[in-house]
């Protein structure tokens, strides 16, 4: 069982390398390797195969890596997820998306700039609040999202973005926490 998991470790690291040449390229399928080491973690930890307890080191590789895919991959996942929608959103200087607004004197208007960097950040939150048993902290990272963006979603085009997005970077890291939690 031991050369799966170091496999697996092996598999994750090409991934994050992976989806970290999808984010700077902009060819976001890249990321879908992603999915090759979360899903046979989850399929080691769930035949109860766990990581060997004997083997510390690299019980935290493992753990390093898995949350580094889960943080890392979410962006050009979600980034992917969103052009399958049907979302060309003309992208804004700062990372957003351009609106046009028929009360506003400007032509258009960049909204929900920053959103790779707290989709990092929700991630990290969301995965680390499992890690250490409190999943109630998850509630608590989606209100402050929420909040946040509160003034940018009476744009019906934001809305969508928005919950397309958040779900799909959730998703994406409760299937990584998933994969590590049931492999210890």
């Amino acid at each position: 069982m031991i050369g799966w998991w170091i496999a697996v470790l092996v598999l994750t690291i090409g991934a994050i390398g992976a989806s970290m040449i999808a984010a700077r390229t902009e060819k976001y399928w890249l990321a879908t390797s992603a999915f090759v080491p979360v899903a046979i973690a989850l399929i080691l930890g769930s035949t109860q195969n766990p990581l060997p307890g004997d083997l510390s080191g690299l019980v935290i590789l493992m753990s390093v890596a898995m949350i580094a895919l889960a943080t890392i991959a979410g962006s050009p996942l979600v980034a992917y997820v969103l052009s399958l929608a049907s979302y060309p959103a003309v992208r804004g200087i700062h990372g957003g998306i351009l609106v046009s607004d028929s009360d506003s004197p400007l032509p258009q208007r960049e909204i929900l700039r920053g959103g790779t960097t707290i989709g990092y950040l929700e991630r990290f939150a969301f995965i680390g609040s499992l890690m250490v048993g409190q999943p109630g902290a998850v509630a608590v990272i989606i209100a402050i999202k929420g909040l946040g963006r509160f003034s940018e979603l009476e744009n019906a085009a934001a809305r969508e973005r928005f919950i397309i997005g958040t779900l799909v970077s959730l998703v994406w890291a409760g299937l990584c926490a998933a994969a590590l939690l049931l492999g210890r």
